[in-house]
């Protein structure tokens, strides 16, 4: 095959044979009945399961792609394999499409997303990595696909316990990377947490699969990379990744005996409505240990702020205790965290001292655009889907701002009425004409005045954060529909 920049040749050799399990080699390839051993540790699976892959073009990747397609083929279900095309390197799309090469020549069905706009100056790696995983997401959803596999191993979770160990994570980062993440309607597999890269390496090379090698995985700009090379060093000392992701392994143990806890709170403590906001009950979060208060304050941030990460430790304890002494006192002074607002329910201490936690104004995504008939995802929080009944013309999603909320209610002076909390308004998803630059419709609004029967559903507005608050039932049921 002709050689292209980045792409690394690899010698096929013999992989090991006999029995797996722990006798394994530190260097073997892995054996069909090990990562059988690894799949049946992140089910249960349906029959003739459908499953995605997540294939960068890297060794790890590559590797779990093989893996997975034999799995699969055995039980008669389906492979995906998804590639992102993030556009940060002028190679970026002819590596893309090579790697589908490769593996549709393994009969593994490969899927091109491109990560469109402008690319970000600062953050790439962070912002580049929601990208991925937004655009994987929301493919799988679409496809009915209920399972995305990731080829995070043991290197990369030692590496994931450092960095979150220097950032003063506290207990539940330090269990860092989990081997199963159950979002709205998908699970985040990561079969390969506590297998060596070096076996990675020796499966992709007994098959004899080149692959694609990222320059910017040797950037030492990158805080992974710097810790990366820390590694070395540790394992003389005794810490190597095997120590390292095994300590991540005990302390996510007891992260799972922790979230179970956390759900029980939320159950009592924690409303959530469909205009993505949220009323939380002061008096029960501030009875609650502060370690459990604030791991419940975390999911309900994420949820609403639609970040990847919880705000840093000493912010969070600064809000609880804010909320510890308002519980007594009834009252609190509102602020922002996590690209969320937090503030007193309207009406204050009549209201039983909630909490209301929304999305902050200034914080949220630009608009995106939308055509007829079909579903974007925009702030990292709402699935928003436009009829295909709408008109042809050229229209957008986003928040409805403050001007939005003005010109809505020249037209339609009852919305002030709204139980829609004021704060709360210019932050929902609307419909917008681009040309005309005008509010077609907000979801969240509709039903709260008259309306033409024969006016149709055209927007339908989900809130399915990507950290959802609590289980799949949560974004079910959180919906709103509006008639243009």
């Amino acid at each position: 095959m002709p050689a292209i920049a980045g792409v690394r040749p690899t010698r096929p050799r013999h992989g090991p044979s006999g029995p797996a399990g722990r006798g394994q080699p530190a260097r073997a390839a892995i054996t069909s009945e090990e990562f059988d051993d690894l799949m049946a540790r992140v089910g249960p699976f349906e029959p003739r399961p459908e499953l995605a892959v997540a294939v960068s073009g890297g060794a790890d990747s590559m590797a779990l792609a093989i893996l997975a397609e034999r799995w699969v083929r055995d039980r008669r279900g389906r492979l995906r394999a998804l590639i992102v095309d993030h556009g940060l390197r002028v190679e970026s799309a002819a590596e893309a499409h090579t790697v589908a090469r490769w593996l549709e020549a393994r009969a593994i069905d490969a899927t091109i997303l491109v990560w469109p706009g402008d690319k970000p100056r600062t953050g790439i790696q962070a912002r580049a990595r929601a990208a991925r995983y937004g655009l994987m997401v929301e493919w799988c959803r679409d496809h009915g696909v209920l399972h995305l596999l990731l080829a995070h191993h043991q290197g990369d979770q030692a590496e994931t316990v450092l960095i979150r160990r220097a950032r003063g994570s506290g207990a539940d980062g330090l269990g860092a990377m989990a081997s199963i993440v159950e979002l709205a309607d998908l699970h985040l597999l990561r079969p390969l947490l506590g297998v060596p890269k070096a076996r990675l390496a020796a499966t992709l090379e007994a098959a004899g699969q080149p692959h694609v090698d990222d320059p910017s995985n040797r950037d030492p700009l990158h805080t992974r990379v710097r810790v990366r090379a820390l590694l070395p060093a540790l394992e003389e000392l005794g810490l190597g990744a095997d120590v390292l992701a095994g300590s991540a392994g005990d302390a996510g143990g007891e992260r799972v005996r922790r979230e179970q806890a956390t759900a029980r709170l939320l159950a009592r403590a924690v409303m959530a409505y469909p205009g993505g906001y949220l009323a939380v009950d002061v008096a029960a979060l501030a009875a609650a240990s502060p370690a459990l208060a604030r791991r419940v304050v975390v999911r309900c941030l994420l949820a609403v702020g639609g970040g990847h990460h919880p705000p840093r430790r000493e912010r969070l304890d600064r809000l609880h205790e804010a909320i510890a002494a308002g519980a007594a006192a009834r009252r609190f002074a509102a602020r922002t965290i996590g690209g969320c607002r937090v503030q007193l329910w309207p009406g204050g201490a009549r209201a039983g001292a909630r909490l209301l936690i929304c999305r902050e104004a200034g914080a949220m995504a630009p608009d995106v655009p939308i055509r007829p008939g079909e579903t974007v995802t925009w702030d990292g929080r709402f699935r928003l889907r436009l009829s295909a009944a709408v008109p042809a013309g050229i229209y957008r999603v986003g928040a409805l701002g403050m001007a939005g909320w003005r010109r809505l209610v020249a037209d339609r002076s009852g919305l002030r009425r709204h139980a829609i909390p004021a704060a709360v308004r210019p932050t929902l998803p609307s419909l917008w004409d681009k040309g005309l630059d005008a509010v077609l419709a907000v979801p969240h609004f509709e039903g709260s005045e008259q309306r033409s029967a024969a006016s149709a559903a055209l927007l339908v507005a989900q809130f399915a954060p990507a950290h959802a608050l609590g289980p799949a039932e949560f974004s079910v049921a959180c919906s709103a529909v509006s008639g243009v």
